[in-house]
């Protein structure tokens, strides 16, 4: 990234042109990006029922309780595991960042490329997104303040999921990036095509998951078939 000059990140982010990156008219489809991020809200939500902690705080005032809980944001410790917080978030960012990338004209069918600003822009407004997810799964009425009061205890709720989600979900996001364009394409130039769909599966895990959440095999690639054999 010390190589690409600023103003064309800040432009790309933006969606802008630069001299050489002509401007790609077509606009991010939000259905798909809300829709996507919906449904991964409801199958994280179905997954959090069955802890107790979470069933515990269904009962009570909605809006007091989500208030309550809200005030709860302090610090940086929230009692959850490093498993959770270093591993479990960032895979949230990516998923996340990746149903923005596939939603995104512009950033579809870019491929890992450290020297490629339009590459750098296109995984931004991913973390952008994902930053975005984050905040709402952790503060809105409709994330864990809401349902199941994460924070209406002191000591549930900090700040490390804000951070952690979107900058780790990046890192994630560029190492998928990585491992697809140098060890994943190898293998679709001699593997069979099963053998190149479990790989694609297995090595890029965050990906695959943002495809099945837009109902698409998880070994999709926007742009690349599968190799002929």
């Amino acid at each position: 990234m010390p190589f690409l000059p600023v103003a064309a990140i800040v432009a790309l982010v933006a969606g802008q042109s630069t001299p050489d990156t002509p401007a790609v008219t077509s606009r991010v489809e939000w259905k798909g990006v809300l829709a996507q991020s919906g449904l991964l809200l409801g199958i994280q939500h179905s997954l959090r029922m069955v802890q107790d902690k979470t069933r515990f705080h269904l009962d009570g005032p909605f809006w007091s309780d989500y208030l309550r809980s809200l005030r709860g944001l302090e610090g940086w410790d929230d009692g959850n595991s490093v498993t959770t917080n270093y591993l479990g978030h960032p895979y949230m960012g990516a998923v996340t960042g990746f149903i923005w990338i596939q939603n995104d004209p512009m950033g579809r069918n870019v491929e890992w490329d450290p020297r490629s600003s339009r590459y750098w822009a296109s995984r931004a407004r991913g973390m952008a997104w994902a930053a975005v997810y984050s905040a709402s799964f952790e503060l809105a009425p409709w994330g864990e303040a809401g349902i199941g009061n994460v924070g209406y205890d002191r000591g549930t709720m900090a700040f490390v999921d804000l951070v952690v989600t979107p900058l780790g979900g990046l890192g994630l996001m560029v190492l998928e990036d990585y491992v697809d364009a140098t060890l994943i394409r190898k293998i679709e130039r001699h593997g069979s095509e099963t053998r190149v769909r479990v790989f694609r599966v297995l090595l890029n895990p965050s990906r695959s998951l943002a495809n099945m959440l837009r109902f698409k095999r998880p070994s999709h690639r926007d742009g690349r078939a599968l190799p002929a054999r």
